[in-house]
Formats: structure tokens, C-alpha cells, sequence
């Protein structure tokens, strides 16, 4: 699997993230979907990137900087086709590797309370993540599940 910094710009990434959202507002209250769209996950202070084997896309993910030495994990999917093959994993431990190189003291994200979301959890739990109050701009939400990371 080689994973690479992707500008969001070929037709299977933008393909990903549009099946991404869709499924965030399949399972959440429009209110509580947290997910960016492509021009959003675009921004400076967000660093995204694809995974590919054999030319073909397996996930994404992405790092947003808050500043003051804190990161937040966007955008993790993996392609419907490959999911349960350690994909999710790979791109985690890519994000997690990169916010340690960049001195980052603490990583934190917000995923989904409801069943759809529990793999998810269950992932980011073997990660060392841990359950914590909402972070940077999140609110209580008892459709978000905040977790955190120091690093």
C-alpha cells in the first residue's frame, strides 16, 4: 500500500469523499455531521492524503493543524471494496506518525455515537484514543463521540 498526499483533484478521490459524506448524512442529523467536502478538506491548514495499491484507491484521511500543538483526524474512509483489510489502520498510523514528526502533543477527533460508528471507535481505541470533552469549535452532541490522544 503506498500512501501519498493527494490534491483532492482525480476522479476516485472526489468520488470517496462524496460517498463519505453522503454516508455521514445517511447516519447523522444534518447538524451533526462533521465531515468536510472537497473544497473544505482544501484548506491550508488541512494536509490530506489517499491510499493506493496497484492503482487503485483504498481509503483517505486527513490532519488539520488547530494550532498550539494540536491535530484533529478528518476525513478517514476506506473504499467499501476494502474494507476489514487494514486499510483504516495504515492511514491511522500514517496521521498519527506525521502529527509526531510535526510536534504535535495531542491528536483528537470526533466520529459518530451510533452503532455505524462503533468499528470506527473500536479502531481509534487500539490507537490509544481515549474518550474526552469536545474540543476546538465541537459542542456536546449526543450524536459525537470526542476522543483524544497525547503524543
Amino acid at each position: 500500500m503506498e500512501i501519498k498526499l493527494d490534491d483532492l483533484s482525480g476522479a476516485d478521490i472526489i468520488a470517496l469523499v462524496n460517498e463519505h459524506l453522503q454516508s455521514m448524512f445517511e447516519q447523522s442529523p444534518p447538524e451533526s455531521v462533521h465531515a468536510l467536502n472537497r473544497d473544505r478538506l482544501k484548506a491550508p491548514d488541512i494536509t490530506f492524503w489517499s491510499a493506493w495499491e496497484q492503482g487503485e484507491l483504498l481509503g483517505c484521511g486527513a490532519l488539520k493543524d488547530l494550532g498550539g500543538q494540536h491535530g484533529e483526524i478528518k476525513s478517514m474512509r476506506t473504499s467499501t471494496k476494502h474494507l476489514r483489510k487494514g486499510v483504516a489502520s495504515k492511514l491511522l498510523a500514517h496521521i498519527v506518525e506525521e502529527a509526531t514528526q510535526r510536534g504535535y502533543r495531542r491528536l483528537s477527533l470526533e466520529t459518530g455515537s451510533m452503532e455505524g460508528f462503533e468499528a470506527a471507535r473500536q479502531l481509534y481505541q487500539r490507537f490509544g484514543f481515549e474518550s474526552c470533552p469536545p474540543f476546538a469549535d465541537y459542542r456536546e452532541d449526543p450524536n459525537s463521540v470526542f476522543m483524544t490522544k497525547e503524543l
